[in-house]
């Protein structure tokens, strides 16, 4: 089965407070399902498209265990505390075998 990554991107962060108490959540739910951060916060260069001010991607064992976990309890939880604090894509990928 190939792993899959959830990406969060397009991100424009209004509030600084929200996204660390969103992340502090969000961490132990991602981890919870077998997620693995592989970026997060660290610089980024936009090519084309449309400016990013923050990404992350985050490495799940199967594109069901990312789906899950977003749709989880704990995830949903974490994802009130945002309350309006960041606007974002959030996407999950397959990966190639």
């Amino acid at each position: 089965m190939p792993k899959a990554f959830w990406i969060g991107a397009h991100m424009t962060i209004k509030d600084q407070d929200k996204l660390m108490a969103y992340a502090t959540e969000a961490t132990a739910a991602i981890e919870a399902h077998g997620g693995r951060f592989l970026a997060r916060g660290g610089r980024v260069a936009s090519l084309e498209g449309f400016d990013q001010s923050r990404c992350v991607v985050t490495e799940f064992p199967s594109f069901e265990a990312a789906v899950e976990c977003y749709n989880s309890d704990a995830y949903k939880v974490a994802h009130a505390k945002l309350d309006g604090g960041v606007d974002r894509d959030i996407f999950v990928v397959e990966a190639l075998e």
